[in-house]
C-alpha cells in the first residue's frame, strides 16, 4: 500500500498550536502580543490552520497570461515611436500611451508599430469622438486590442471637474462614442487614485466597485471589459488578496447586468511609499509590489521606475523597471502557474474578509445614493483623508517604516541638485465643481525638511 510523507506525522490540531505558542510566550497575552489589527480592521493571526481557515474564495486568476506593459508619455511623436519599438524589442509585451491633447497624429504614432494581437492602452486627458473613431479604425486595420480607458468620474475625482467643464457630465459624449465605435473597450476605473491618496484596502475595493457601478447603471449593455487601473502597496499578502477580492466582487456585481462582462486589471506599484532619499530602495518596494500584482491576478503590470519621482523619463530607469518584470517572468517563473494563491489558508482568509467588508461598504454607498453623489458631497474625500491621516501618524511615529527615510536615513545623502521633477503635491488654484482627491506620498513633509537643511 502506497504511503505519503504525511503518514509519518500525527496531525496537530489548532488548539495544540495555540497551546504551544502560549507556552513560548511565557505568560504574555496571546491576543495582545501575536495578533495584530490591520487598517482594514482585520485581525491577523500568527498561524492559519485547516480546522479554522479552510475556506476557498470563488475567484480564478491566470498568472500565465500577465503582460509586461510599458508606459509612454506622448509628446514628440518620433521619439515615442522609437521608444515603443525599442521597448517591444527588449521585452515589453503591451504599451500604455498617455496623450494630453487631440492634436497628436495618432495614425502616424501607430502605423509602423507591430500591433497585431497586441494590447495597447490609451490614457487620454480629453474626450473626443473623432479621435476615438480614428483609434477604432486603426485597431481593426491592425488587428490590435485597444483599451481607451475613459474614466470621467475618475477625472472629476482627481481634477475636480469633468473633461468638458461646460457639460453637466460626460456620459452623453461617452454614449455617442460607444455608438460610433465597434472594436474598442472604452470604460475604466482609476482605483490607483484612491490608493495613492491614502485609502485603506477595503475603501479601495468598495469605492472602485461603486465607481464602476455608476458606469454599469448608465451603460448596462456594455460587453467590452472594464479596465481597473490599480496601484499595489507594500503589504504583500494583503495586496494579493485585494486583487482577488476585487475580481470576485466585480463578477458578483456585473452578473446583475451581463454575466459575461469581465474586468481587466492593469496594475502599477504605488507612489505613496516611494522616496527621493535612498531611492534605490524603491526597486525593492516595486519588486514585491509587482509580485503581489502577478499573484493576485493582474492582466498587465506596468512597473514604476525607481527614479520616477524626481527624474524625467529616461532609458536607464525604464530598462531597470522592465528588467524587474522580465526577471519575475522568465527567471523566477511567476507565469508558470495559474491561480497560484489558491489553497493558501492565509491569503484565502484575507480575500474572503476583504470581500465581505468591501461588499458591506459598497452596499452602504449604494443605500446612500451611490458613488457619484457621495463624491460630489465630499464624503468620499473625507473618508479617504481620515484613513490617510491615520497612516501618516503611524509613519511620523516610525510605526510604519520606510527604510532610509524615517528609519536609518543616510545623512550624507543629498538630493537638492538631482531634482528634475517636483516630487511633492502641486497646488493648482482653479475653479472646480468639487474638491479634488489629492495623491500624497508619506515621506513628503520629511523630505521637504531635509531638502531645506541641505547646503549648496
Amino acid at each position: 500500500m502506497a504511503t505519503t510523507l504525511f503518514d509519518d506525522f500525527s496531525p496537530i490540531s489548532s488548539k495544540q498550536w495555540k497551546q504551544k505558542i502560549q507556552f513560548e510566550l511565557d505568560g504574555a497575552d496571546y491576543n495582545k502580543n501575536v495578533i495584530w489589527n490591520s487598517p482594514e480592521d482585520i485581525q491577523v493571526k500568527p498561524f492559519y490552520h485547516y480546522e479554522e481557515d479552510f475556506k476557498t474564495a470563488s475567484v480564478k486568476t491566470q498568472a500565465s497570461n500577465f503582460k509586461i506593459c510599458q508606459n509612454i508619455f506622448v509628446y514628440d511623436i518620433e521619439k515615442s515611436i522609437q521608444r515603443a519599438l525599442n521597448t517591444l524589442e527588449r521585452g515589453a509585451e503591451s504599451l500604455r500611451f498617455t496623450i494630453q491633447n487631440e492634436t497628436i497624429d495618432v495614425q502616424e504614432l501607430l502605423e509602423n508599430l507591430p500591433l497585431e494581437n497586441r494590447i495597447v492602452y490609451f490614457n487620454l486627458n480629453f474626450i473626443s469622438i473623432d479621435f476615438v473613431k480614428k483609434l477604432d479604425t486603426i485597431s481593426i486595420q491592425k488587428k490590435a486590442i485597444f483599451y481607451c480607458n475613459f474614466d470621467p468620474i475618475g477625472h472629476l475625482a482627481r481634477e475636480g471637474n469633468w473633461f468638458v467643464t461646460s457639460d453637466k457630465n460626460n456620459f452623453e459624449t461617452l454614449e455617442n462614442i460607444s455608438k460610433a465605435t465597434t472594436n474598442l473597450s472604452l470604460l475604466s476605473v482609476d482605483l490607483g487614485l484612491y490608493q495613492n491618496a491614502g485609502a485603506n484596502i477595503t475603501q479601495q475595493i468598495a469605492y472602485s466597485l461603486a465607481h464602476a457601478n455608476e458606469y454599469l447603471n448608465r451603460f448596462p449593455n456594455t460587453t467590452k471589459p472594464i479596465v481597473f487601473h490599480i496601484s499595489t502597496g507594500t503589504n504583500y499578502f494583503f495586496e494579493i488578496a485585494k486583487l482577488r477580492a476585487l475580481k470576485m466582487l466585480f463578477n458578483l456585481i456585473a452578473a446583475e447586468y451581463n454575466p459575461d462582462l469581465e474586468c481587466h486589471l492593469l496594475v502599477t506599484p504605488t507612489k505613496r511609499n516611494k522616496t527621493i532619499y535612498d531611492y534605490n530602495v524603491n526597486m525593492l518596494r516595486t519588486t514585491t509590489e509587482c509580485m503581489s500584482a502577478i499573484l493576485g491576478g493582474a492582466d498587465a503590470v506596468a512597473n514604476l521606475p525607481y527614479d520616477s519621482l524626481y527624474h524625467k523619463d529616461n532609458e536607464f530607469g525604464d530598462r531597470l523597471a522592465r528588467n524587474q518584470l522580465l526577471i519575475l517572468k522568465h527567471e523566477s517563473y511567476f507565469d508558470k502557474v495559474d491561480n497560484p494563491a489558491d489553497g493558501s489558508y492565509y491569503i484565502e482568509s484575507l480575500t474572503i474578509q476583504l470581500a465581505e467588508k468591501s461588499l458591506a461598504l459598497f452596499k452602504d454607498i449604494e443605500a446612500n445614493g451611490g458613488f457619484l453623489k457621495l463624491l460630489n458631497d465630499g464624503t468620499i474625500k473625507k473618508k479617504i483623508q481620515e484613513s490617510a491621516n491615520k497612516e501618516q501618524e503611524l509613519f511620523d511615529a516610525q510605526k510604519e517604516v520606510l527604510l532610509g527615510t524615517n528609519k536609518y536615513p543616510n545623512p550624507e545623502d543629498k538630493m537638492k541638485h538631482d531634482l528634475e521633477l517636483f516630487p511633492f503635491v502641486k497646488i493648482k488654484p482653479r475653479k472646480t465643481l468639487i474638491t479634488p482627491i489629492i495623491e500624497k506620498r508619506l515621506a513628503e513633509k520629511l523630505e521637504q525638511e531635509r531638502l531645506e537643511l541641505e547646503k549648496d
